[in-house]
């Protein structure tokens, strides 16, 4: 996994997930792209659903660059535990360029 002191990092927690769509639509909007969206635990199934929330309802086309899942071990009061944990990599998609045919009529 990567540094969490990124710029481009959501850090999902146990917010509501419109809160995390918001703010990857911010850092889009501010030019920090690609976003990575990045949980552990409980909070992986909101970081899924943030994602798809993005994509269906404010992003059209939102590329979803990579997945990387893994296992985050630590200590917990002197006892080994382990978390699971996600992050996707997202990107908003380039504008579309329109191709003008010059010289031509509907007709012809």
């Amino acid at each position: 996994m990567q540094d969490n002191r990124s710029e481009n990092v959501v850090l999902i927690g146990k917010k509501p997930t419109m809160n995390y769509v918001v703010a990857c639509l911010t850092l889009f909007n501010s030019g920090k792209a690609p976003v990575v969206v990045r949980a552990r635990g409980m909070a992986i199934s909101r970081a899924i659903d943030t994602v798809q929330l993005l994509g269906k309802a404010f992003v059209k086309n939102l590329e979803i660059k990579d997945i990387n899942i893994g296992t985050q071990e630590f200590m917990k009061e002197d006892v080994e535990s382990s978390s699971s944990t996600i992050e996707i990599t997202i990107n908003k998609p380039s504008p579309n360029v329109i191709q003008i045919e010059s010289g031509k009529n509907k007709g012809d």
